[in-house]
């Protein structure tokens, strides 16, 4: 179960607080078991600062804990504060990435299933990238269309495989797999099981997928329904 360690603190020395969790992060190399750190101060009281770290499991942070780094820096860093550091351990019951989920249903839920949930899911200018169109698809009812023509080719659904999130993106690793049922760039129906991987990496705005960045294999897929035989 992931666990959070929060670390309250005043200090008007965030400048080397901040160097101070740099030495840590260089000397930590290779050994440290924390995923995730981040530093962030009070709006409404700049000397008081949050220090918040993920780990993977508490037995985890323990391990990090007695990283003998991890002690010097503790010690340098309640000689920056004013008073004691207090620190809450937590354990989390509910980690929902939100934006990962509108991706997520964009490929299992709408391109492959009901394309009228796209509205609830991409912005109405949103601009798509994908090496195989020229110029740019933009706008959610030219995207329907695009997604129209591959729905009227191939009966078809998508895997997601993986997916990171960071700030406003989302990457998603998924497999396609089909078959060809229709007439597909001007192939006749084939009959034939087909499947490509690619990745897509989308920005979302407001909680609405706004762009996206496509790369699979379109050449692998036309070699499989036999358009690359001599």
């Amino acid at each position: 179960m992931t666990f959070v360690q929060l670390i309250d603190c005043k200090t008007d020395r965030l400048d080397e607080l901040n160097r101070l969790m740099d030495t840590w992060v260089e000397q930590t190399k290779g050994k440290r078991t924390a995923t995730h750190n981040l530093v962030a101060k009070d709006r409404s009281d700049a000397t008081h600062v949050i220090e918040i770290v993920e780990f993977p499991s508490y037995e985890d942070a323990m391990r990090n804990s007695n990283l003998p780094e991890t002690d010097r820096v503790f010690q340098e860093m309640v000689a920056l504060c004013d008073d004691m550091p207090t620190f809450t351990d937590l354990e989390v019951v509910r980690d929902e990435r939100l934006n990962k989920d509108v991706c997520g249903r964009l490929f299992t839920d709408a391109l492959a299933g009901d394309l009228g949930l796209l509205d609830g899911l991409l912005t109405r200018d949103y601009h798509d990238h994908d090496p195989a169109n020229a110029p740019d698809v933009i706008g959610v009812e030219a995207f329907r269309r695009e997604a129209g023509m591959w729905r009227d080719g191939f009966d078809f659904r998508f895997t997601v495989e993986d997916q990171i999130a960071e700030a406003d993106r989302v990457c998603t690793r998924w497999t396609w797999e089909g078959t060809h049922k229709g007439e597909f760039l001007g192939l006749a129906p084939t009959g034939k099981r087909v499947s490509m991987t690619g990745t897509t990496t989308h920005r979302l705005h407001e909680g609405m997928i706004c762009e996206g960045w496509w790369q699979y294999d379109r050449l692998g897929l036309m070699g499989q329904l036999g358009a690359l035989e001599m």
